[in-house]
């Protein structure tokens, strides 16, 4: 089953909504797969109002939701190796009761909480305005909602 943008954006209002924190998402898929579309409507269903953008050249922003847990969106593209997420204050994001989105998680290599979801998305050659997702758990991370996409 191949997501159109809008259903994508409907799955991930949910998790926002539905997750318990402290819960970590890493976004995997090439570039322009809709990873930040994807964190941005996470975001928003856990309640942040604030303009979402891009973490590329920032490393994260961070996002508190009044009467609820933070909501950070990581995009580790420009880390060049794992050293560097000390300067970016890895250690203190993932040690916060938080939802954490993060782009681009193989950059953090064996530096990524052992209880976490991966979503990989990707572009079918065949659909391009469309998108396939992929969800993998590692270890006991909480409660996903059900995705609407099997990746075969």
């Amino acid at each position: 089953m191949k997501l159109t943008e809008d259903q994508l954006t409907e799955w991930g209002r949910r998790i926002g909504a539905e997750v318990a924190p402290p819960v970590f998402i890493g976004l995997k898929g090439p570039l322009g797969a809709g990873k930040s579309v994807f964190a941005r409507a996470v975001a928003r269903g856990a309640g942040v109002e604030a303009v979402l953008p891009s973490p590329t050249f920032n490393f994260f922003f961070r996002y508190p939701v009044p009467g609820r847990f933070p909501v950070i969106h990581a995009d580790l593209f420009r880390i060049g190796s794992v050293p560097e997420l000390a300067e970016i204050g890895w250690d203190e994001i993932l040690a916060e009761t938080a939802i954490v989105l993060t782009e681009w998680p193989c950059r953090a290599e064996g530096e990524l909480p052992p209880d976490r979801w991966e979503v990989d998305l990707r572009i079918p050659d065949d659909a391009p305005e469309r998108r396939t997702a992929g969800v993998e758990r590692f270890g006991d991370p909480g409660h996903l909602p059900r995705y609407p996409v099997v990746l075969g």
